[in-house]
Parts: structure tokens; sequence; C-alpha cells
């Protein structure tokens, strides 16, 4: 299964749309007016499916996930000098690639590929392409990407 994450052109606040391989909207997420990121995920029907929250009182970036109300796991940025490194609690789930051009893969704990994401480069807005090995966790690989786009937004 192929999302393709784009963000809105003109927005106040982060705001995003998920589109299938055929042009579906799958997704879409829009930002909230709050300490840090506050960004909310909804279905095609307009129902909430989860949130991706920046804990602002922590040492390094980190973000929560939850799925509707409940929390599932965080991301959190870790102390490196170059290249940017994320610790990932969730789903058992590990991260490697190059967080810096934006291409990488989000990892099972047995070592299987569950998505590969990597970013457009020639779009006036953040685009990226999610491949995602199980549909079932498209909501979940997408939270991933989520966190870490506001991450890189942060710094930018």
């Amino acid at each position: 299964m192929q999302l393709i994450f784009k963000q809105r052109l003109f927005s106040w606040f982060d705001s995003y749309d998920v589109y299938d391989a055929e042009g579906n909207t799958l997704f879409s997420v829009k930002g909230q007016l709050s300490w840090g990121h506050c960004l909310k995920i909804y279905d095609a029907y307009g129902r909430a499916a989860g949130m991706v929250k920046e804990k602002v009182l922590s040492f390094l970036p980190r973000y929560e996930i939850y799925e509707g109300d409940r929390y599932m796991g965080c991301i959190s940025k870790e102390l490196t000098f170059f290249l940017p490194k994320f610790k990932v609690d969730f789903n058992g789930w590990r991260m490697d690639g190059d967080f810096f051009e934006w291409d990488y893969r989000i990892l099972r704990p047995n070592g299987s590929i569950a998505a590969a994401v990597s970013k457009q480069i020639w779009n006036l807005t953040d685009t990226y392409v999610i491949d995602i090995a199980d549909p079932a966790d498209a909501l979940h690989a997408l939270m991933l990407v989520i966190a870490i786009d506001a991450e890189k937004c942060s710094r930018n």
C-alpha cells in the first residue's frame, strides 16, 4: 500500500492530506493551536483516528502518539552531532536510513520492513511517499512520519 502525504499549500497551522496511489483521500491531518505541535489525524469520513503531540518540557524533542485517546508510545530525538537519530518506543519498531535527506525505513522487531519513506523534492510543499508492507499498519506508520516531520519543522 502506498500513501502520499502532502502538506497543504496555504495553512496557518500544520495541515496535510494523505492520499492513496489512486488519489483517494484516506486521512487528513490538522494542526491545532497549542504549546508545541499537536496534530490530529482524521480518517476519510472525518472521524478522529489519532494524534501526535509534542511533549514540550523535555530535554530533546519528544512526540507522543495516540490512537483515538489511547497512548500508544512515543518517538524522541537522540543527542547526535551530525545526522538526526530517533528512538522509537512504539510497536517495537525502529528506524534506520538517511533522516537528513528524508529517506528512511521503519523496521519491525524481526528486522522486516514495515514501511519505507521518501521525500519528493520537486513540490511546492512537503510531500512524502510512504510504502507500507501491511495496510493494517498505515495509521501507525503515518503517525511516525508526522512526528518526524514536526521535529524537522521545529528545527527550521
